[in-house]
């Protein structure tokens, strides 16, 4: 089955097609570690490793490239602004060394807990400095870069096909726009190179021919991408919010220094998750990180399952209610699993249909709330066998995620099991009242039972 994905280039669905023969490059787009991930940059990171399984399903074969950004990063994500890791280290009264490996730990952990599978390679801008200074030289070299005011600029305005992802209009923001930095020939003109013009304070510095300093954001990732990629990548993520500079910014440097039109073949963004204030923002100070929805009583996978129910191109609406139907949907699908293993020769159709039906709407540009509907359809339909039922849900979670491989038949106490032979007696013999007190024992001991037409079903609180 053909998978088709939405690439931000073209504004529209493209049937996948690799570079090479079932093997995909995958770059995405990784933290700047100088705070925790808020829930919504791991909305991100879970779509994006939704994509990598979905490709996994289809059988290609995936390099996928994470770097940390641990320099250079400015608060408003163009060259304005204190440096973010300067800005975490003040905050923390530590050093941006013990800043950004603390935080590099602490996001790892966070996609752990929400089962995201690690990248091939992670890559880290501080250690990889030559590289972007070599890529600089180059773009230097090919006469698109100035220096001003002590650091090395992009010249936009030797691009003619510059802002084409976010489909700038130049001319009309040339005129409009208030430019602050006045070493800029053109507004959109971006930073290679930071020296002593700013950030004083700056802890991380390098020599280089163009002097003692750092490099801007944009570069790392370009750098580093070729590095382990080569001048040619099937898919580059990341969230909307870089279209506009960073990833734009990527594409101007990438293709000139490398020659290789597009850069990129198909650019996937995910959107933001909202909050009743707006996008959710970590320069309010005001965010929610995955250890406050776990100290609320959430199952990380609850919100990995509350994320799958809207489609990565649409915003998502966040509030607690939401987060308590996903965390109840997951508790059926594990409590549906373990009635499948109790009574697995119950249903005689197979799943065959369920299988088209799944890979047709992830395969529709990442449709998992479709593939949702499609599973709970399969789950529901009791003429289907619940052996083949049980192996087809472990093949889609392939993709969800969810871990449902890993849940086992309940091991029963012998006080649960007494229990549960007692009830079903008193159900027999018509006592309604002795089964409904021994219903409630089951409750202190952490069991629901469920009376089905073919018998009782225990599950787990």
């Amino acid at each position: 089955m053909t998978l088709k994905v939405y690439n931000t280039l073209s504004r529209k669905k493209e049937t996948f097609s690799p570079i090479e023969n079932k093997e995909v490059k995958l770059y995405t787009c990784g933290p700047t570690v100088y705070n925790y991930a808020h829930i919504g940059n791991l909305r991100t990171y879970v779509f994006e490793d939704i994509l990598k399984r979905i490709l996994l399903f289809n059988r290609y074969k995936v390099k996928h490239v994470m770097n940390i950004t641990d320099v250079g990063h400015l608060t408003s994500d163009a060259d304005e602004g204190e440096d973010k890791m300067l800005k975490g280290a003040k905050r923390e009264k530590k050093t941006v060394w013990q800043i950004a490996e603390f935080y590099t730990k602490s996001f790892q952990e966070d996609i752990k807990k929400l089962n995201i599978q690690f990248p091939t390679i992670w890559c880290k801008a501080t250690e990889h400095i030559q590289e972007q200074l070599e890529m600089i030289e180059v773009l230097e070299k090919k006469g698109f870069t100035y220096t001003s005011g002590g650091n090395v600029y992009f010249d936009t305005s030797k691009l003619k096909e510059y802002g084409k992802l976010a489909k700038l209009n130049l001319k009309a923001e040339q005129k409009e726009r208030v430019e602050k930095d006045k070493n800029k020939k053109n507004s959109h003109d971006f930073v290679l190179w930071f020296t002593r013009s700013k950030f004083q304070e700056q802890e991380m510095k390098w020599d280089s021919k163009y002097g003692r300093g750092f490099p801007g954001w944009h570069i790392e990732c370009s750098a580093m991408a070729t590095k382990y990629l080569g001048n040619k990548i099937d898919i580059h993520c990341g969230g909307i919010d870089h279209i506009p500079v960073h990833h734009t910014n990527e594409i101007a440097q990438s293709e000139s220094a490398t020659g290789t039109k597009p850069w990129v073949h198909y650019w996937m963004h995910g959107e933001f998750l909202i909050l009743n204030k707006g996008k959710m923002s970590k320069s309010t100070g005001e965010f929610l990180t995955l250890q406050k929805v776990i100290e609320k009583g959430y199952d990380p996978l609850s919100y990995r399952y509350f994320c799958l129910g809207t489609h990565y191109r649409k915003p998502l609406m966040f509030s607690w209610e939401a987060m308590d139907s996903a965390q109840n949907a997951l508790k059926k699908i594990q409590n549906k699993v373990l009635e499948l293993l109790e009574k697995p020769n119950e249903g005689k159709k197979n799943t065959e249909q369920f299988i088209e039906e799944f890979q047709g709407a992830i395969n529709d540009d990442l449709n998992m709330p479709q593939a949702l509907a499609v599973i709970w359809d399969m789950l529901k339909d009791e003429t289907v066998n619940n052996k083949e039922k049980y192996k087809t849900l472990v093949e889609f979670d392939r993709v969800l995620g969810l871990q449902l491989n890993e849940i086992k038949k309940l091991k029963l106490s012998e006080e649960v099991q007494v229990l549960m032979e007692k009830r079903e007696d008193a159900r027999i013999k018509k006592n309604w009242k002795e089964a409904d007190q021994i219903r409630e024992k089951l409750k202190s001991l952490g069991y629901t039972i469920e009376d089905t037409p073919s018998g009782p079903v225990l599950k787990k609180v």
